[in-house]
């Protein structure tokens, strides 16, 4: 799909910081707003807490939308020193109808590799017709899917370390359809999920904006 006008000049126009964790690929300039309760990520990778995501945040972007959006949240956890031999992330951070992560085979430990896990993709969201104070245009979609609200949940860890989870908004394409591929990604592979692989199989381009948060265990 082509990117709108307005969107294209933004991610063409630099240099800018990155709103994507480093190594995260695809790598996104523009901001995605986020919002939980009166909680804003106004950096990327500001510390939160479970209570604080436990309801969905509000999305919004500084330039005025004018089309439908996808919306993704990921959890990557890197295993490299000083964690190169910790676990895998823990039980409370899988879907309950997920598979155990014994039975993954993960990312080596040793090589210090991103494992991953696909919390939410909803689509459908349009523009509010409104604005919050610093001049945000919020975003809403009455969809519930198609991989339905899953907070971040990190276990009790020691020592305690932060889970990254990364935040990616794509313009929907008209009609769009999701294809089977990209369905049984969604439904069945939440666990190591790759962004890149989705985004072919369903038929999207580029994200346009992106932010990332942290909570902690």
């Amino acid at each position: 799909m082509k990117v709108s006008s307005a969107f294209s000049a933004l991610l063409v126009a630099g240099p800018a910081t990155a709103q994507t964790p480093a190594g995260f690929t695809p790598s996104v300039s523009t901001r995605l707003d986020l919002t939980f309760g009166s909680k804003n990520v106004a950096t990327p990778g500001t510390a939160l807490t479970k209570s604080d995501t436990a309801q969905p945040p509000t999305l919004g972007l500084a330039t005025q939308p004018n089309g439908t959006y996808l919306w993704l949240m990921i959890l990557m956890r890197t295993f490299s020193a000083p964690y190169a031999m910790e676990s895998p992330p823990p039980m409370s951070d899988q879907h309950p109808n997920q598979a155990p992560l014994s039975s993954t085979n993960f990312a080596n430990p040793q090589a210090g590799q991103p494992s991953t896990y696909l919390h939410t993709v909803i689509r459908d969201f349009k523009a509010t017709g409104q604005t919050t104070s610093s001049g945000i245009y919020t975003l809403s979609s009455t969809a519930t899917g198609p991989v339905s609200w899953f907070g971040p949940a990190p276990g009790a860890e020691n020592p305690p370390h932060p889970h990254r989870y990364t935040n990616l908004l794509w313009e929907q394409p008209a009609n769009w359809v999701i294809p089977q591929a990209a369905n049984t990604q969604l439904q069945n592979q939440k666990l190591g999920f790759n962004v890149e692989d989705f985004i072919q199989a369903a038929g999207l381009s580029v994200p346009i904006a992106a932010n990332y948060f942290n909570v902690t265990g």
